[in-house]
């Protein structure tokens, strides 16, 4: 059994430029996940796929938590779950099983994190979803799939139906579990969760008020072709992502190691 213990948390690797820039960015996400205060003990998962290398991903070390993250001790795997890289780290197969159904079946798909956030965990388990009761749902709504809760195990048989129920879109909720977002970038996903996390605080606390006032299918078209107007420098989420890297680099810059 690995010696979690002993394992540093810094290590020295080898590999190209464009990975450690990948493990560089996918280390700033696990630490500004954090600070969000959206993690999950040393559970859940950010994962991303190795530039230029087919078939080859980065995830978080099981055993550590996100504030323990860093470029150097993030492991590479393959769609199995194998570790590539030497790592000392264990990782958690069966929390990437999911990831590897979308990464495998879905060329966009090569960033996809999964939170258990209250909020979006309580929306997930509503009946009636998220509802387009305020501005942040409004955005989202039309463009997340559901998925009925099959227990913590994810069969084979499963992943046809977690694809099935995405369909085109990039947020799946997991029913009484939470949600999976994936994306072509680490900043498209931060952006899309932080809009969730958002349209659910905003829900759970308007629900606990009494019956909320929806927002009409005309306005919610409006405001989403409004939205889809804006065109960001570096594309969706970028701007949002550095600012976010800024604040973690003035608390706490081992995560770049």
């Amino acid at each position: 059994m690995t010696n979690q213990a002993a394992a540093p948390l810094h290590r020295k690797i080898e590999c190209s430029a464009e990975e450690w820039e990948a493990r560089q960015q996918l280390a700033a996400a696990y630490r500004i996940f954090d600070l969000l205060g959206w993690s999950e003990s040393i559970y859940n998962h950010i994962s991303l796929s190795v530039p230029g290398e087919e078939g080859a991903f980065l995830i978080n070390p099981f055993g550590l938590l996100y504030s323990e993250v860093c470029a150097s001790n993030l492991v590479k795997i393959d769609i199995a779950g194998n570790v590539l890289d030497g790592s000392p780290y264990p990782v958690n197969k069966a929390g990437f099983t999911q990831h590897s159904y979308f990464h495998q079946n879905l060329p966009w798909a090569k960033a996809i994190c999964h939170v258990h956030t209250t909020e979006t965990m309580a929306v997930a388990s509503f009946e009636g979803g998220l509802l387009p009761s305020n501005f942040y749902a409004c955005f989202l709504t039309g463009r997340i799939g559901y998925h009925s809760f099959e227990g913590i195990a994810v069969r084979a048989e499963e992943g046809t139906r977690l694809l099935a129920n995405l369909g085109d879109h990039r947020v799946l909720m997991l029913r009484n579990h939470g949600p999976v977002v994936l994306g072509e970038t680490l900043p498209e996903i931060f952006l899309n969760l932080w809009t969730l996390q958002r349209a659910c605080e905003v829900q759970v606390a308007t629900l606990a008020m009494g019956k909320p006032l929806l927002v009409s299918e005309e306005v919610i078209a409006v405001h989403q072709r409004d939205v889809s107007q804006v065109r960001l420098p570096g594309g969706p989420g970028a701007p949002d992502f550095a600012a976010w890297v800024r604040r973690i680099d003035k608390l706490d810059r081992s995560w770049r190691d």
